[in-house]
C-alpha cells in the first residue's frame, strides 16, 4: 500500500510550502487570464477548510461541488480533503432529478455550485434533500435570490475563524490514507448511478504510477477544459499539482481554441473527439488547397511519420531524413502544431478508443498524444501509450503496479492499488464486479500481445446481437465511419434487427459549406439533410468508410439527423459516450423507418 510520502494532500501542502509567489491557478476574468500564486492558494484553502469546520463538518462527511470548472471547484476539493472529508462532485449539465440522487444517496451536508443553472437546480430540490444544510455559490454573479440556506463564497469563508485552527492541525496531523477522499457518481451509458468510493491509496498509487511514466516540471503549464467532475480531468489535475505545474482552468468550454492562443500550454487532458475535430478541420482545409499545397502537406506529414516511427523503435534516424524532416516541420508541422499553441510537450488523451490513423498522424505532426485507458473505478490510468514500442492501435501497456489479465469471455480485469474500494451503500454491486481473485471486471472484452500492449475489442455490455446470429461491435464501427469531417455523431442499430443501420448526426459547419459550393437551396438543416446530393454524397463516403468491415457488419441504411445529439437532452454522457436508450427512445419512428419495407431508401 501506498504511504503517506504520496497522500495528495501532504504533497499540495508541500508544493505551497515552497511555491510562494509563483502561479498555481490561472482563470479568466473579464477576458483576460489572471493568476493565483502558490501562496493565494494555500490561503484560500485553509480559510475554506476553517469555514468548514465552522458549519461542523465531521470526519468522512461529504461536501458536494456542482459547477463548471473554475479554481474555486479544486480549492473546495482540497479544503474538504484536508479535513477528511468526502468530495462528491456533479457534473454541471446534470439535471435537478440526477443531482437531487446523488446528494440524497450521498448524504451531502455542503453543496458548492458554480453558475446560476447549477444554483437554480439545487435550490429547486433542496428540500428533498434531508442532509443538505447550505449552498454556497462560487461565483460572483450568482443571484441568491434571498435564500436562507444560500451564502456567497465570501460570506461562506468569512464564518473560518482561528477558533477551529487547533482542529484543522488535528485532522491534518491525523491524515489516513485508507480514508476515502471522494465519491464519484458513474455517469453510466445505462441505469442508476453508482458511487465509486477512492481513497487517498488509490490516487496515491497514481502519483507514484505516472512519476515512473511522465515527465512533468513545474514550468508545465496544463489546460483543464474536461469537466473536472470526471475521474480523468481531477486525477490530472491533482498531478499537475502535485508536480508543482501551473492549472489553468476553463470555464466555457466553447472558447477551448482561444484559449489554446492564450496559454499555449505545454500538457492537456483530452478526449478523443478532440483530436477527431482537429483531425476533420485539418484535411478539410487541405483538401480545398490548391494541388502543390496538398503534395507539401502529404509529404511533410509522410517525413513527420518516418521520424515518428525512428523515436518509438529507438532508431537514429538518417541524415536525409533528418534533413527531410526539419524542412518539412518549418514548412507545415510546425504550423499544424501551432493551432494548439505551439508549445504541446505530451497530452494525456482516454474516455474512449482512439482511431488509429488520428494518432499516428498526431504523432507525425509532432504532438505527443499519450492514449490511455482506465475507468472511475480504477481512480482513472489503467494503460498508457509508452514514448517506446507503443502500438497506436492498442490502449497502451499497463500502468507500474496494475495488473491486467484476460478473464472468461475475453473480459479485461485489473487488480492494483489504483482499483477502488466498491460502490457506495452497494455491496451486492460491488460484490458482482469482482472475481473470486479481487480482479475488477471492466466490461470491455480484449487481448494483450507479446510485447504487453492491451486491446480493446468491444464493450462487452454493448455488443449487439442481429436476427440473424451475428455479433456486432458498434463502437468499431462507429470509429470506422465517425472519423469523417462531414460527420459529428453516429449511432448504430443492430441489436435484434436483420441488418447493420446507424442515425448520422452531420458536421453541419463542413455540410453547408459544401451546399453551398454545389448551389443547393434550402430553407432549413431539415430540408438540408432530405436534398438529394446530400443523402447521395453521404452514401458514397458511407460505403468507401466501411469497406474494411464484414459485409454483416456494415451499415446498410442511415437517417441524416437535424440535430447534434447532447448531454443536455441526455444523449451523450459527460464524456461524449452514447447513451444507446435514450437516442434508441428519442429517434424510435427513425429507426423503424429505416427497417420499415415500404421505406427503401435512406
Amino acid at each position: 500500500m501506498a504511504n503517506l510520502d504520496f497522500h495528495i494532500v501532504n504533497r499540495i501542502r508541500e508544493q505551497i510550502a515552497k511555491g510562494g509567489d509563483r502561479v498555481a491557478l490561472k482563470h479568466k476574468v473579464d477576458n483576460a487570464w489572471q493568476g493565483i500564486s502558490w501562496k493565494q492558494f494555500g490561503q484560500q484553502v485553509d480559510q475554506l477548510s476553517l469555514a468548514l469546520l465552522a458549519q461542523g463538518i465531521r470526519v468522512q462527511d461529504k461536501i458536494g461541488i456542482f459547477s463548471n470548472n473554475m479554481p474555486q471547484w479544486t480549492v473546495a476539493d482540497f479544503a474538504a480533503m484536508q479535513l477528511r472529508g468526502v468530495t462528491v462532485p456533479i457534473y454541471p449539465t446534470s439535471t435537478a432529478a440526477q443531482s437531487a440522487y446523488i446528494l440524497q444517496n450521498a448524504d451531502v451536508r455542503v453543496l458548492f455550485v458554480g453558475e446560476q443553472p447549477q444554483f437554480d437546480a439545487a435550490v429547486g430540490i433542496f428540500e428533498q434533500c434531508e442532509q443538505l444544510e447550505l449552498i454556497v455559490a462560487m461565483s460572483n454573479d450568482v443571484d441568491l435570490k434571498g435564500h436562507e440556506f444560500a451564502v456567497t463564497w465570501e460570506q461562506f469563508m468569512e464564518l473560518g475563524q482561528s477558533e477551529h485552527q487547533p482542529e484543522l492541525t488535528q485532522r491534518l496531523s491525523n491524515a489516513a490514507i485508507d480514508d476515502v477522499f471522494t465519491l464519484i457518481y458513474t455517469s453510466g451509458t445505462t441505469g442508476q448511478p453508482k458511487g465509486v468510493m477512492l481513497d487517498f491509496a488509490n490516487i496515491a498509487a497514481q502519483l507514484e504510477g505516472h512519476d515512473q511514466r511522465l515527465s512533468l516540471t513545474e514550468d508545465d503549464v496544463s489546460l483543464c477544459f474536461l469537466p473536472l467532475s470526471h475521474v480523468f480531468e481531477r486525477a490530472w489535475t491533482f498531478y499537475t499539482l502535485y508536480k508543482g505545474a501551473t492549472n489553468c482552468y476553463l470555464q466555457d468550454t466553447m472558447q477551448v481554441r482561444d484559449a489554446l492562443g492564450e496559454i499555449r500550454p505545454t500538457v492537456m487532458a483530452a478526449v478523443p473527439r478532440f483530436y477527431e475535430k482537429i483531425f476533420s478541420a485539418i484535411h478539410e482545409k487541405v483538401s480545398k488547397a490548391p494541388f502543390i499545397r496538398k503534395v507539401l502537406f502529404t509529404w511533410a506529414v509522410n517525413m513527420g511519420a518516418k521520424m515518428a516511427v525512428c523515436h518509438q523503435e529507438g532508431r537514429k534516424p538518417s541524415i536525409a531524413l533528418r534533413k527531410s524532416h526539419a524542412l518539412a516541420d518549418k514548412l507545415v508541422l510546425s504550423k499544424l502544431r501551432a493551432l494548439l499553441g505551439g508549445r504541446i510537450n505530451f497530452m494525456p488523451c482516454g474516455g474512449a478508443k482512439l482511431d488509429e490513423t488520428i494518432g499516428r498522424f498526431f504523432h507525425a505532426i509532432g504532438i505527443n498524444v499519450k492514449l490511455g485507458y482506465g475507468m472511475t473505478e480504477t481512480t482513472a490510468t489503467v494503460s498508457c501509450w509508452d514514448d517506446k514500442c507503443f502500438n497506436p492501435d492498442s490502449i497502451g501497456m499497463a500502468m507500474p503496479g496494475a495488473q491486467v489479465k484476460i478473464g472468461e469471455n475475453n473480459e479485461i480485469l485489473v487488480r492494483g492499488p489504483m482499483v477502488m474500494r466498491g460502490y457506495y451503500k452497494m455491496p451486492e454491486e460491488t460484490a458482482a464486479t469482482f472475481d473470486e481473485h479481487g480482479f475488477l471486471k471492466t466490461g470491455d472484452a480484449g487481448y494483450i500481445d507479446e510485447n504487453g500492449n492491451v486491446f480493446i475489442t468491444d464493450r462487452i455490455k454493448e455488443l449487439m446481437k442481429t436476427s440473424n446470429g451475428k455479433y456486432i461491435a458498434p463502437q468499431m464501427i462507429e470509429g470506422a465511419i465517425g472519423k469523417d469531417h462531414f460527420i459529428e455523431h453516429i449511432a448504430v442499430i443492430a441489436d435484434t434487427r436483420k441488418f447493420v443501420s446507424a442515425l448520422i448526426v452531420p458536421c453541419f459547419d463542413t455540410l453547408e459549406e459544401y451546399a453551398k459550393e454545389l448551389n443547393i437551396a434550402y430553407h432549413d438543416r431539415m430540408e438540408l439533410i432530405k436534398h438529394h446530393q446530400i443523402i447521395e454524397m453521404f452514401e458514397k463516403r458511407v460505403n468507401d468508410l466501411q469497406k474494411e468491415l464484414a459485409k454483416f457488419e456494415q451499415v446498410k441504411k442511415f437517417k441524416l439527423l437535424p440535430k447534434s445529439f447532447s448531454m443536455d437532452d441526455g444523449e451523450l454522457t459527460p464524456t461524449q459516450k452514447l447513451r444507446r436508450k435514450v437516442i434508441h427512445d428519442k429517434y424510435q419512428d427513425e429507426i423503424e423507418e429505416m427497417y420499415d419495407e415500404k421505406h427503401p431508401k435512406k
